[in-house]
């Protein structure tokens, strides 16, 4: 549900002072105060070269997929990204003859360029606000529900108004400031995406989860694609042989200057959720789903890596999976350290008693915002929301068959008519593993059983686990592996027979659907109630708080963070703010007994030969998911680096910025072009990238 409950005026957030770093900002309306402050750290470009004019930065950068931020950096379309970000890509055209993965891959012709299914980038356009354009039309007085669906209408309309004068365009309609402000923002999409360079695995997530969210990195977490245009227009088309490099309006310089302990430093990308605004309460009901969530995905990764070790196909299948889930396990669990080690809950109850006594000599939310309120709801739904994601870790997206299972009772499309009316699964085979699958699906079957406090909620698949299979869960997971037509080739079950419910796949699906269902009818006897009161406590903040900078919490859409490059220091110790080529090596000669620092004998050749050559580094920008590959420009919008991790000691940003430990880690531009030209040999490229406008 698209929520706003109430308006405040957009003068709060603008023409503010700025007092820190900290900060996700829109660009069409960026605070003259922000960008004040940018000049006083060096930016030395006019306003208009972010956002306005014909060459504006913002114009060369990218939404990459739907989940992650990327840059163009050629006059034919060619992009940058994170090699994380690429991964599936580069796994999917993986074979154990051709293991892209392992031994990476260049794309020598325009020919060899690898086309990509269901990958894409967007371009923003435009963005506006249309509040005002809304309170017009009564939004304020709506309902909840009747605001949902007017703004599903209103998009709509806009959209069509936007196709009408350009058809390559689309229009959505996301809240700002925890539904207090509305934006339209128009992107243009193009999907003929295609990967050209990717070096390999062992370098492009040098580290792995030895290193990952720690700081000092030697990661060369980059990959490249190229995008592909209608051939008469320049402009956005299917995949077809027959299309040709895009040549964008604008794309990124790239600097070799590199940069210095102080300078300038800005990124621009697609931040994709932050919660900074959340209330003490939602961030222990935070810590809880953090703890479930390391806990299940931790027991479904040690079977995973069991199988990837002992097959290269299997590996080949599962490295994606295993990075995306690995990737937020240790987030979870360095959020949750960080929570506690800078004592998060017990630092915002304080400011919300300061709030309360402001509310009280204000008489400002009087019979709307209650504490009180707030602390009984959240109480009431944090035990269903706490076996709602033990729920959802443990059969969302874990393995094959319990993803079919769900989609045969939420959302497949039958086709056919009457008896022969059926739902089919397509042979996707080749992306995942019999054997490793139905060990996974056991596995977390027992784990689920055990964590669950209350064993009155278990699904009803327990009762046949235990009558059918003396509680053997694996033994359960496998009889449903071999007997379940959901797992067979071609696999089309009937949903108008008899037999459908005689599947034992097909009844698993709907055990657990229940399950999910029961559960999220229960909190969302409490969600709306919840979301009013974090609406409230939003709004007394910013009012309190209305001669200090405001930003909206990240919505995935497109926002500058402006900082320094600079180290930070824990305890005493200094961090450094970069890292070069001799610590690499050290690590790399630690590959016999440290896995993830394994390399090719050819990778310590070539960085033993590099001098001191820059690897990645620090800077102050703000950062969280979907910032992977977000550009790093310098003072004149030159391309310095690619932002791909924040670091271990400030893992509680998404909640709270800690100015002082909160870091933005990037891989140096000067490193990719290295590994480009001395790996990869990709002088077309490199010469591609020197050409000018």
């Amino acid at each position: 549900m698209k929520k706003l409950l109430f308006f405040l005026p957009f003068y709060l957030f603008t023409f503010l002072p700025i007092h820190a770093d900290e900060g996700m900002w829109t660009l069409y309306n960026l605070p003259n105060a922000v960008y004040e402050q940018m000049k006083g750290y060096g930016y030395s470009l006019p306003y208009e070269k972010l956002y306005q004019a014909d060459d504006a930065i913002m114009k060369a950068v990218v939404n990459f997929s739907g989940y992650c931020s990327g840059v163009v950096v050629s006059p034919d379309g060619l992009v940058f990204t994170n090699h994380h970000c690429g991964f599936e890509s580069i796994r999917s055209h993986s074979t154990v003859e051709h293991d892209y993965m392992l031994n990476g891959f260049y794309a020598k012709t325009f020919e060899d360029e690898l086309p990509n299914k269901d990958m894409f980038v967007s371009f923003m356009v435009e963005q506006k606000d249309i509040t005002d354009s809304l309170m017009a039309h009564g939004f304020e007085q709506m309902t909840s529900e009747r605001q949902s669906v007017f703004l599903d209408s209103i998009e709509n309309v806009m959209s069509k108004d936007v196709k009408a004068n350009d058809s390559t365009l689309r229009l959505e309609i996301k809240p700002f400031y925890e539904g207090n402000r509305y934006f339209a923002t128009t992107y243009r999409d193009f999907t003929d995406l295609r990967l050209v360079f990717a070096i390999p695995k062992s370098m492009g997530k040098f580290g792995g989860e030895t290193d990952n969210w720690m700081w000092p990195r030697q990661t060369c977490d980059f990959s490249v694609f190229r995008i592909y245009a209608d051939p008469k227009t320049n402009g956005p088309a299917a995949y077809s042989k027959d299309n040709v490099p895009y040549h964008p309006q604008h794309w990124a310089r790239i600097s070799n200057e590199g940069y210095k302990d102080g300078d300038f430093s800005m990124t621009m990308g697609y931040p994709g959720s932050t919660s900074r605004y959340l209330s003490s309460f939602g961030i222990q009901e935070r810590y809880v789903q953090n703890a479930v969530r390391a806990q299940v995905r931790g027991v479904k990764q040690e079977v995973m890596k069991r199988h990837m070790d002992g097959s290269e196909a299997v590996r080949i299948k599962y490295d994606s999976k295993y990075a995306q889930s690995s990737n937020y396990w240790k987030n979870s669990i360095g959020m949750n350290k960080c929570i506690d080690s800078i004592g998060l809950i017990q630092q915002k109850q304080q400011f919300e008693a300061r709030l309360q006594q402001w509310l009280r000599e204000t008489g400002y939310m009087e019979g709307k915002l209650d504490f009180a309120l707030t602390e009984r709801l959240y109480k009431q739904r944090m035990e269903v929301m706490e076996a709602y994601m033990l729920w959802y870790e443990t059969f969302r997206r874990t393995d094959e068959l319990s993803t079919r299972a769900l989609r045969v009772h939420n959302g497949a499309s039958p086709v056919g008519h009457g008896k022969r009316q059926h739902i089919n699964f397509k042979d996707n085979s080749e992306t995942f593993d019999f054997d490793t699958d139905r060990e996974i699906l056991g596995t977390l079957l027992s784990n689920y059983r055990y964590q669950t406090k209350d064993k009155s909620i278990l699904p009803e698949c327990f009762k046949t686990i235990d009558q059918k299979f003396g509680g053997d869960c694996q033994a359960y997971a496998d009889y449903l592996y071999s007997k379940s037509k959901l797992m067979k080739k071609k696999a089309r079950v009937y949903p108008n027979k008899k037999s459908f419910m005689k599947d034992p796949g097909v009844k698993f699906g709907l055990d657990i659907t229940e399950t999910m269902q029961n559960l999220r009818s229960e909190m969302q006897k409490i969600n709306d109630s919840i979301d009013i009161q974090e609406h409230y406590l939003c709004a007394a903040k910013l009012r309190m708080e209305e001669d200090m900078p405001h930003y909206s919490d990240a919505n995935f859409t497109m926002r500058l963070s402006y900082g320094q490059v600079k180290e930070y220091n824990l305890g005493g110790r200094p961090s450094g703010w970069q890292t070069k080529a001799p610590s690499m090596v050290a690590k790399m000669k630690k590959g016999d007994s440290i896995e993830d620092y394994k390399v090719e004998p050819e990778m310590i050749s070539l960085l033993e030969g590099a001098g001191q050559m820059p690897l990645c580094f620090l800077t102050t920008n703000d950062i969280t998911g979907g910032n992977s590959g977000s550009p790093m420009f310098d003072a004149k919008n030159r391309l310095i680096g690619l932002a791909f991790d924040g670091n271990w000691d400030s893992l509680s940003s998404d909640i709270f910025f800690d100015s002082q430990l909160a870091r933005c880690i990037g891989v140096d531009i000067r490193y990719v072009l290295f590994m480009m030209d001395k790996w990869g040999h990709a002088d077309r490229l490199l010469d591609e990238m020197r050409n000018e406008e």
